[in-house]
C-alpha cells in the first residue's frame, strides 16, 4: 500500500546564520582570517564586501553572536547610545549622519565596528567629508566569486533548509544553467519551493525549467535553455576523459529518468486513492 503524501504547508523560510551552517571556501577565506582578529583591525573597522548573496550578511551574524554585537540594518539605521561592538549590515544604504555618529561613539568607547556592502567604502557615494574620510580609513575586504564546488553545496544546502527534496541530478541540471552566483541559488531554491507548493508534487525537471524560465524571464533573458548555457563550455574530449557538454548530457538523462519516475509513482499514488477496492474474486473474471 502506498503512503499518503506529505501535505506541504507555505511556511515562511527562516535562513540560518549559525557558524556551523556558513560554507567555507577559498572566496570567503580572507574575510573569515579578519574576523578572527578583530582586536587588530586598523581604527577598529572593517569592511567586508561583494555581491548580493556572497556570505556577507551570514558572516556578520556570526561575527556578531561571538562579540555580542548589536545587529543594525543599515537601510533604517538611526544614531543611539551604544553599548558595545557594532554590526551594520548594508552599511552602504544607510543615512549619512546616522552612520558617522555610530563610528565617532564606537571608537570612542574602544568598540569595534563590521560593516557590509556591495562595494569597497570607498567607492560609496557619500557627501559628508568626515565620513568619508573615515571610511576610506578602514580596511575593506572583498568576499570573492564563488567556485562550483561551493555552488553545489550551497544550493544543496538552501534546497535542505525549506526540505526540499529534490534529486542530486535535478539540481546540477538546475545549477548548471543558472547565473553562477549564490543570489541566484537562493532565488532559484525560493522559487522552486513556491513551484512545488502550487504544482502539490516534488521537485522534478519540469518544475526546474519552469523555475529557470520564470528567472529568465525576470532578467529579460532567453527562455531557451540551449541558448542560455553560455557558462558551460564544450570543449573536445581529451586523453578520455568527460567534457562540459558531455557531462551536461548524462545529468539530463538523469533528470529525466527522476521525472518518468516521479510521474509514475504520482499515478501510481492516484490510481491507489482514487480507484474503488476490487474484491479478489472479481480481479480473477
Amino acid at each position: 500500500m502506498s503512503t499518503a503524501r506529505q501535505l506541504a504547508l507555505p511556511f515562511a523560510h527562516v535562513p540560518h546564520f549559525s557558524a556551523a551552517d556558513f560554507l567555507e571556501a577559498p572566496s570567503n577565506a580572507a574575510a573569515l582570517a579578519w574576523l578572527a582578529r578583530d582586536a587588530s583591525w586598523p581604527q577598529g573597522r572593517l569592511a567586508m564586501w561583494g555581491p548580493a548573496g556572497s556570505g556577507k550578511t551570514h558572516l556578520l551574524h556570526v561575527w556578531a553572536m561571538r562579540m555580542s554585537a548589536a545587529i543594525l540594518p543599515g537601510h533604517v539605521l538611526r544614531f543611539h547610545p551604544i553599548a558595545g561592538p557594532l554590526a551594520i549590515d548594508d552599511a552602504d544604504t544607510a543615512p549619512e549622519l546616522a552612520l558617522l555618529h555610530l563610528l565617532n561613539a564606537a571608537a570612542e568607547a574602544g568598540f569595534p565596528v563590521l560593516l557590509t556592502g556591495r562595494t569597497p567604502p570607498a567607492r560609496w557615494r557619500i557627501a559628508l567629508p568626515d565620513l568619508a574620510s573615515r571610511l576610506r580609513a578602514a580596511t575593506a575586504i572583498e568576499i570573492g566569486e564563488p567556485q562550483d564546488d561551493l555552488l553545489r553545496v550551497l544550493l544543496a544546502r538552501l534546497l535542505s533548509e525549506r526540505q526540499l527534496a529534490v534529486p542530486e541530478a535535478v539540481q546540477d541540471w538546475l545549477r548548471l544553467r543558472l547565473a553562477r552566483t549564490p543570489a541566484a541559488m537562493r532565488e532559484a531554491a525560493a522559487r522552486l519551493d513556491h513551484a512545488t507548493f502550487a504544482a502539490g508534487r516534488r521537485a522534478n525537471r519540469m518544475l526546474a525549467a519552469r523555475v529557470l524560465a520564470d528567472m529568465q524571464a525576470a532578467d529579460g533573458q532567453a527562455a531557451d535553455e540551449h541558448i542560455t548555457d553560455e557558462h558551460i563550455t564544450d570543449e573536445h574530449t581529451t586523453d578520455g576523459q568527460t567534457t562540459d557538454g558531455e557531462e551536461l548530457d548524462r545529468i539530463e538523462k538523469l533528470a529525466r529518468l527522476d521525472e518518468l519516475s516521479d510521474d509514475r509513482s504520482g499515478h501510481e499514488d492516484f490510481t491507489e486513492q482514487t480507484s474503488p477496492a476490487v474484491p479478489a474474486a472479481a480481479r480473477l473474471l
